[in-house]
């Protein structure tokens, strides 16, 4: 996408989720989709795409198996995109720093020597 399009933050999406008389968005691969008009023909029915309603639906989206005809309908539906912040490769490294997991080098080593001495 383009410098021009509209970036929306998870917040964003997660007040579009059909409840109170809002739109329905969706967010798949980090971009923004809205189903509003979609729900009554989606194949699945309505309730699939409920479950997912202001939500990140990229693993529901991948788990299904959708045909290529399914991910070039998608293109109609789009709105935006995430802020870079919250695109899921940025959400990962949040979560592994809030876990305490890093990626720099010297924690690698200490962990290997670390195991190195538990198993002689």
């Amino acid at each position: 996408m383009s410098d021009s399009v509209i970036r929306y933050s998870l917040a964003d999406v997660a007040k579009c989720n059909g409840k109170n008389g809002t739109k329905t968005w969706i967010v798949i691969y980090d971009n923004v989709y809205d189903v509003t008009d979609y729900m009554q023909q989606h194949p699945g029915g309505p309730e699939l795409l409920e479950e997912y309603a202001g939500k990140d639906a990229t693993s529901g989206f991948d788990d299904f198996g959708h045909s290529s005809d399914a991910k070039k309908m998608l293109k109609k539906y789009l709105i935006g995109e995430l802020q870079d912040e919250d695109k899921s490769v940025n959400r990962k490294k949040k979560r592994a720093i809030s876990n305490g997991i890093t990626e720099n080098g010297a924690n690698r080593q200490k962990q290997r020597t670390f195991l190195a001495i538990i198993c002689g």
